[in-house]
């Protein structure tokens, strides 16, 4: 998994800020993401009952981030669509033929 981490992260120009490398914390994109689940998640309701109660209710903090949060820097729809649209267009270029002389 890690290697697979650590290809994706560099195909997409992610760096490693401060962190051992290999850990979840070696990269900045990472660092935001655990910083955002911290602050909106774990902190404000709180106190937990138990585990149970924080794995539930993360699953429900992480299907919220990545298919119905507003992101403003892809234009105010969700990562998920954003995706989905990205995929979509990138297809369809690739199924466009290529003008050729005859």
């Amino acid at each position: 998994m890690s290697v697979a981490y650590t290809e994706r992260l560099a195909e997409i120009g992610a760096r490693p800020s401060i962190g051992s490398i290999g850990d979840s914390y070696d990269n900045s994109l990472a660092e935001s993401v655990n910083g955002l689940y911290k602050s909106e998640l774990i902190r404000r309701r709180s106190p937990w009952r138990h585990a149970e109660h924080v794995e539930l209710e993360t699953l429900g903090w992480v299907d919220w981030f990545n298919n119905r949060r507003l992101h403003s820097e892809l234009g105010d729809i969700p990562p998920a669509e954003y995706e989905h649209n990205h995929y979509a267009r990138t297809r369809s270029q690739q199924q466009t033929p290529t003008p050729t002389r005859t």
